[in-house]
């Protein structure tokens, strides 16, 4: 018999079980389908295990360094088991405190694949979901006023480098590592490459990044790439640039050895393992898209500022629809697109006020338009940096490299975009996205009082020295 529901989620990822979270929050019926655990790619093959093994990383790399604080250490080694089960075990908790989450809300949970059918005996409109269950018990067909699909992204590859998971691995087998590798060649220097990068270099893994581009974080300000390529670098990190991986050459056996063209030469690199990070693509097959009029656009989902497809009501959000691809992005689409199918007006989300980071050591953090960026639009700007070095806080807590810069409106003091690499930046970029969204000027970042001693003091210095006013400078 079928199941009629007020909304029903493909996917139970971050953006899908938060949506389900405010749908139900406004009284909605609602379920969700999905066909691995809930907490989707984030919380089991993501944000989430990465962010836990850099932190592992972290501490190694700061306890050799104890002697630097007055702390005097024995030998200090790394039980690489025991770093997997401390992943394992805030896994398991943050997967708990979702299905709590779900059982609070009252929201049906569906483990196993969903289909989107065409129009049926169930509805005259393409949504019905046929839902294949994962434990092998008959097909559950789910009739919804509302489909929501947020079925996230996977690993992309590149044809010639089949995945393997022991010579060859995306960032998914990366976290199933039993045992950490001598060395390692990284093909892209993006946000995920230049992560794991950092993480094994600190675990004392040798490690060589290939990047296509010109510069890594190609996405990021230029001075930010520029510094965190020289930080690596200090660290031991090898990073190749413009290089063209040619996947044809590649061979493995003993160990991993590939080929890349760079200003029209070739040069060989081997290493024990490879790691391709070349992106992640959007999960639109096997969903039943082709019974409906659903338009992708570049493999990834079309879709109104509402987030609602060319079936008025089916909407999609996440890395499916492609664009920022970023947890807290996924779930704030999904809000936006729950409280529009229950006639709330929300308010469209301004790109433009989403934090980007990346944690690696030193992390990253960004705002708004890049200094390239903003000159390309047409702004007049005015830059304004200040060195962590200078900063009291980051003496004392014995990581001085980084800065903050910032980008301002020449003509109108408005605030266009902010970059940062440093110690915690993934954490001080808010109080810049909280400028953003209230369409601050430097001058009024400039005047917020900054507890002493803070890191946070960097980013009122930076705001300052827009205007050629800093401090401690």
């Amino acid at each position: 018999m079928a199941e009629e529901y007020d909304l029903v989620i493909l996917g139970a990822g971050t953006g899908g079980y938060v949506a389900a979270i405010r749908a139900s929050q406004l009284g909605l019926r609602v379920a969700v389908v999905e066909k691995g655990k809930l907490g989707g790619t984030c919380l089991h093959n993501g944000c989430i295990p990465s962010k836990a093994l850099l932190r592992s990383a972290e501490v190694f790399a700061t306890t050799k360094r104890a002697s630097e604080f007055g702390v005097e250490t024995s030998e200090v080694t790394v039980n690489f088991s025991r770093v997997q089960e401390r992943k394992q075990g805030i896994i398991e908790q943050l997967y708990r405190g979702v299905v709590h989450l779900m059982k609070k809300g009252e929201i049906d949970v569906f483990e196993g694949t969903g289909r989107i059918l065409g129009p049926s005996i169930f509805s005259p409109t393409p949504g019905t979901i046929s839902v294949e269950m994962k434990n092998g018990e008959e097909n559950q067909m789910l009739v919804p006023k509302n489909v929501l699909i947020a079925t996230g992204s996977s690993p992309r590859t590149l044809p010639g480098l089949d995945i393997d998971g022991e010579y060859v691995l995306t960032s998914d087998e990366g976290l199933k590592l039993k045992s950490l590798p001598q060395s390692i060649l990284i093909v892209g220097g993006g946000v995920i490459g230049i992560e794991w990068a950092s993480m094994l270099s600190d675990f004392g893994v040798e490690v060589t990044v290939l990047e296509y581009s010109e510069r890594i974080l190609p996405t990021e300000d230029a001075d930010i790439s520029k510094e965190a390529e020289r930080l690596l670098k200090k660290r031991g990190v090898q990073i190749v640039t413009n290089a063209n991986v040619l996947p044809d050459t590649f061979e493995k056996g003993d160990g991993v050895s590939i080929t890349i063209e760079k200003n029209g030469e070739r040069e060989t690199y081997r290493a024990e393992k490879l790691l391709v990070s070349v992106g992640r693509k959007p999960n639109v097959d096997d969903i039943g898209l082709e019974n409906t009029d659903i338009e992708l656009k570049n493999g990834a989902i079309s879709v109104n500022e509402c987030y609602q497809t060319k079936e008025s009501h089916i909407y999609a959000i996440g890395d499916v629809i492609g664009g920022m691809q970023l947890a807290h992005v996924a779930s704030h689409e999904g809000i936006i697109a729950v409280e529009h199918m229950a006639n709330q007006q929300p308010t469209p989300l301004n790109y433009q006020t989403v934090a980007r980071c990346v944690y690696s050591h030193p992390e990253v953090a960004s705002i708004g338009y890049t200094e390239a960026e903003a000159k390309k639009k047409g702004f007049d700007v005015k830059i304004g940096t200040f060195p962590f070095k200078a900063i009291g806080k980051a003496l004392v807590f014995g990581e001085t490299d980084g800065f903050v810069k910032v980008v301002a409106d020449k003509q109108t003091d408005d605030l266009l975009g902010v970059h940062m690499i440093g110690p915690h930046v993934t954490d001080l970029i808010t109080e810049a996205a909280l400028a953003k969204v209230l369409d601050a000027a430097h001058w009024e970042v400039a005047q917020t009082i900054h507890p002493h001693p803070t890191l946070s003091e960097v980013i009122g210095e930076a705001a300052l020295a827009v205007d050629g006013v800093a401090i401690h400078l």
